[in-house]
């Protein structure tokens, strides 16, 4: 255990530190400026039973649920398995236009990709402009259809990574079982449901865990996009979070927030754990 001390100990200082210093802040009234930043007051569970009362939080509560089964758990997990399956057939110049395309979109620094989403969604952006050159007047998506939007930008943004996973676990599958099932009959839809899947349902969890975890983080995207709005209608917990934290100055009020969020990333957590773990059908 020696040798991993100290890598216990920058995990623990600089992630284990920070959520636990945001559960002791949750329950405070520590503001942004004035006397609650100076020195602020322990208010208990007050900052929870006015978050449980805000008619907002509701809103953005499903929003992020939205936000995560649309853009994560369907969007980047079955796209990013369908092109892992694409790129096990496919040829050379297929995989290597096919692996670059998507994995330039995830190498882009967030900011990056949020304006060029942002330019692709916009009134007058470049997919009106496409649809307009065949004689059909799209919508404002970030007006009209804010939160489909930023669910298909965050799906472009974050394949490549699912894309990776699931290339590497179908790597390691051993091909003598695959022609097992050939030499049976079984066709290519039920070797995928009865032989792949399941033997590749650690790398689903792992991935399924990774990609809501960093879905529920994610604010630059949709505060380019949208800053969530128009109105709430694309206003998630992070999102949420830095208004109140950092507009309204309620730093304490914020924490909660960002405790829910923890809490919703471990129900997930916990779900994918129980869904897929050894012994189970898929």
């Amino acid at each position: 255990m020696l040798p991993l001390a100290p890598s216990v100990l920058l995990l623990a200082l600089f992630m284990a530190g920070p959520v636990i210093w945001s559960f002791y802040i949750s329950f405070t009234d520590t503001g942004l400026t004035g006397r609650s930043a100076r020195t602020p007051e322990w208010v208990g569970f007050d900052n929870y039973a006015e978050l449980i009362a805000d008619r907002e939080f509701p809103t953005s509560l499903v929003l992020t649920v939205v936000f995560v089964l649309g853009s994560a758990v369907i969007g980047q997990n079955l796209l990013g398995l369908g092109l892992a399956l694409l790129m096990a057939k496919a040829n050379r110049v297929v995989r290597a236009v096919v692996g670059t395309t998507v994995v330039a979109a995830w190498v882009l620094p967030e900011i990056v990709a949020a304006f060029a989403a942002y330019a692709w969604f916009a009134d007058d952006g470049t997919f009106n402009q496409l649809l307009g050159t065949v004689g059909i007047a799209g919508p404002n998506w970030l007006f009209d259809f804010p939160m489909l939007a930023v669910i298909l930008a965050n799906t472009w943004r974050g394949t490549a990574f699912s894309m990776l996973v699931y290339e590497a676990a179908l790597n390691d599958v051993p091909p003598e079982i695959t022609e097992a099932a050939i030499v049976d009959g079984a066709s290519g839809v039920k070797r995928l449901v009865w032989v792949t899947l399941p033997m590749i349902r650690g790398s689903i969890a792992t991935n399924l865990m990774l990609i809501t975890l960093q879905t529920l983080a994610v604010f630059t995207l949709i505060w380019v996009m949208t800053r969530g709005g128009p109105g709430m209608s694309s206003s998630t917990l992070p999102v949420f979070a830095y208004q109140e934290a950092f507009k309204f100055q309620q730093i304490g009020y914020g924490s909660a927030i960002a405790v829910v969020m923890i809490i919703v990333g471990a129900v997930f957590s916990i779900g994918y754990i129980r869904a897929l773990r050894p012994g189970r059908e898929l």
